[in-house]
């Protein structure tokens, strides 16, 4: 096994071009864990921490720049405004040690559907910018995910940033696990209100061969808030609001059994999960919309 390691961006690309099976390496999370185990070999290790520009992120007017190997411990202490939903997945991830290694970038490299970050990215609407010797693509999170541990890089490209949309209402995240710490999710639902565009939007891992959304569970909500008046009001949502959403959040998953959970087990849980993040994330907004009306008043 040889180990390169480029000195710049673009040095990365030409490397990367010159040996497309190159498998690339920043945090090592994912990627030497599959090596000592001996499920994977490659020819060639991209040791890709030397490239500055992988550990930065800024914050614009409207988005995020997140930077490839920008670890999970600076998305909590430094984006939990901007990106609550992902902060909040990044706590989840394994060990404080691991938290200083990993990165987003990590994660949708490998492409697992139990990575904790792809629920937030979904619900957030994220979009990946990847690059080659050829030129720069955005990837819209939605057609990331192409298959169990594949996603849409083409063997040359590297993921460079992702690009997150600024919060513009309360966010949620949920996982369960055999157990409290250092687990791989049984299951995991995202939740994001987006109160300008009157949406939400989902994410769910662990329960399909990809990273899925449960677009038929958000297409009924949607419709259910606004023909209900929620979003100007701020009522309560009705329980048979939140259990039809819960029920088409379940049928959104195509789980199987394994070793940490059943299928079955999945489904009922992703169901309880969507009920609960919408009612959090309902009350973060209509405490969030009292304030705005008193701050007016």
């Amino acid at each position: 096994m040889d180990f390169l390691r480029p000195a710049s961006w673009e040095e990365a690309l030409a490397v990367k071009a010159e040996h497309p099976t190159a498998v690339p390496i920043a945090g090592g999370t994912d990627v030497m864990v599959e090596i000592n185990f001996d499920h994977r070999r490659p020819e060639y290790l991209l040791d890709l921490n030397r490239i500055g520009l992988l550990d930065e992120f800024e914050v614009g007017e409207e988005t995020v720049r997140l930077g490839a190997s920008v670890p999970y411990t600076r998305i909590m202490e430094n984006l939990r405004e901007e990106l609550p939903g992902l902060a909040l997945a990044s706590h989840t991830v394994a060990s404080p040690q691991i938290r200083n290694r990993g990165g987003v970038g990590g994660n949708l490299g490998t492409a697992s559907p139990a990575g904790d970050a792809h629920p937030a990215l979904l619900a957030a609407g994220a979009e990946v910018e990847v690059e080659s010797v050829r030129g720069t693509r955005f990837i819209p999170i939605d057609a990331f995910y192409t298959g169990v541990k594949r996603n849409a890089l083409e063997p040359d490209e590297l993921i460079k940033t992702v690009h997150v949309k600024k919060a513009d209402g309360p966010q949620q995240f949920s996982k369960v696990g055999t157990r409290n710490a250092m687990v791989i999710a049984v299951c995991a639902f995202g939740l994001a209100l987006h109160p300008e565009t009157r949406t939400v939007r989902t994410g769910i891992g662990s329960a399909a061969p990809t990273p899925v959304r449960a677009t038929a569970a958000e297409d009924f909500l949607n419709a259910a808030l606004e023909e209900g008046g929620f979003w100007d009001d701020g009522r309560t949502i009705t329980p048979s609001i939140a259990r039809q959403f819960a029920e088409l959040a379940s049928a959104a998953c195509n789980p199987i059994d394994d070793v940490r959970g059943t299928a079955g087990y999945r489904r009922h849980a992703v169901g309880v999960m969507a009920r609960r993040t919408l009612g959090w994330t309902w009350e973060q907004y209509r405490a969030g919309r009292g304030r705005t009306l008193e701050g007016a008043a």
